[in-house]
């Protein structure tokens, strides 16, 4: 059965775009003009990924995000956008969305962030399963985490990121190696500094200092390290 791609773009000649490459590649696409309706689709259509442009009618793309996950919705969200202010892509990272793409940007990058995204998914049952440190609890499979009991609102993409440092404790990992593990080896769009902004988010909330951090330890000049 294909992946289910909700597209959500105001601009019809995009929407089409987008809509016709994604099809030509075998996924089954929905769309949406505005995010009132993306809430509507999203929630009757259960897809496996959104692709949220950010200025949209009625409601914009991080009210949409925000909603979403608020109401449980952990489905990947990738926000399309013009803006490339560093501030709009940590605003979008820190209500849920899992990749960011800035226009304009080819098709053949958009597929290749879609497989990497879905790659992602399909990994996560693969090996550990669960993991508990320090009074936080990691769910790999249901993609749920708790601290203390109480629940931490973590993206696909940021449960990714734990299990790769997690799986790997003690050791260093470069940020190619976050990259590699995540994005595909082929990638060549996403930089180093999108790695410092998802590792940024997630102290935030598993961390009781993020500005000294215990578990997710910066090794200057290489990466991150894991301890418990």
């Amino acid at each position: 059965m294909p992946k289910k791609i909700l597209v959500v773009e105001d601009e019809p000649g995009i929407r089409l775009s987008l809509s016709d490459e994604l099809e030509s590649t075998g996924y089954q696409v929905f769309t949406a003009g505005d995010g009132e309706t993306a809430l509507a689709l999203a929630g009757r259509e259960k897809p496996d990924l959104i692709l949220l442009d950010l200025m949209l009618p009625v409601l914009d793309g991080y009210e949409v995000c925000k909603r979403l996950r608020m109401r449980g919705d952990k489905t990947p969200i990738i926000m399309l956008t013009v803006k490339d202010k560093e501030i709009d892509k940590v605003l979008g990272l820190e209500l849920g969305a899992d990749d960011y793409m800035t226009k304009p940007f080819s098709l053949r990058e958009l597929t290749a962030r879609v497989k990497a995204v879905f790659r992602r998914t399909e990994e996560r049952s693969a090996g550990l399963g669960s993991f508990s440190f320090g009074g936080i609890d990691l769910d790999f499979k249901k993609f749920e985490a708790s601290k203390k009991g109480k629940k931490l609102e973590l993206t696909p993409l940021e449960f990714h990121m734990l299990k790769l440092l997690v799986g790997r404790k003690g050791e260093v990992l470069r940020r190619d190696d976050f990259l590699d593990g995540i994005w595909g080896e082929d990638n060549v769009s996403v930089s180093s500094r999108t790695v410092d902004s998802h590792i940024a988010n997630i102290r935030k909330k598993i961390e009781d200092d993020p500005s000294r951090p215990r578990h997710i330890l910066s090794i200057r000049g290489v990466g991150y390290k894991f301890v418990e």
